[in-house]
């Protein structure tokens, strides 16, 4: 059962763009729209992607930033998350407004995130690609990967908890100590078909 709408989702992604351009035009921070519906001031993780529509998958990547836990409302949570990935992903210069007509909008609206409980050995037993997204702590280190991303890379289990301990700066075995704590979350993903263009749900599998 769906928790987030689909018009719901269209409205975060239309919500998401706006934030973007009217940042990286202005450099001014928009207010949620008086009309949000009342389920989006609820607090929700979420994480919004700007991916280069003529690129391909692997290289499309333009800025991903986002709050896994519930901290803010979440149409709050989206506008901030959109300025963020745009302006503040350290893996890439501030999105250019010469760009802005050929960027694609993806908001991912994510479950609480739960620990993997048993031995490490057993933790790809207790994941699964094409549902799930990771997070990997260790110590000062963190890491997440959303559930899109093993799909678009053709990451199994192992391979998927491997890249989330190289995503927190850790050595890719690093899922198998004892030390180490995988959570695993779900997400309601929305995203254009084309910059500007309809928007869409987005199955994993």
């Amino acid at each position: 059962m769906y928790k987030i709408k689909d018009d719901w989702g269209e409205f975060l992604v239309r919500l998401a763009r706006r934030a973007i351009e009217e940042y990286v035009r202005n450099g001014r921070t928009i207010k949620p729209p008086e009309d949000t519906p009342p389920k989006l001031w609820e607090k929700m993780g979420v994480f919004v992607t700007i991916n280069r529509r003529h690129a391909p998958p692997q290289m499309a990547l333009r800025g991903c930033i986002g709050f896994p836990l519930p901290i803010y409302p979440l149409v709050e949570a989206t506008i901030k998350a959109a300025i963020y990935a745009a302006v503040d992903d350290p893996r890439f210069p501030p999105v250019r407004e010469s760009e802005l007509n050929d960027l694609v909008i993806e908001v991912s609206v994510l479950t609480p995130p739960e620990p993997i409980e048993g031995p490490p050995e057993e933790r790809p037993k207790n994941i699964k690609v094409g549902r799930d997204g990771l997070i990997v702590e260790k110590g000062i280190y963190s890491g997440l990967l959303l559930p899109q991303v093993p799909i678009e890379w053709g990451w199994d289990e192992e391979e998927f908890l491997a890249q989330t301990c190289w995503k927190a700066g850790l050595p890719p075995d690093c899922w198998l100590d004892e030390d180490t704590k995988v959570y695993r979350f779900t997400a309601e993903i929305f995203e254009e078909e084309k910059p500007g263009g309809p928007v869409r749900r987005k199955p994993l599998v």
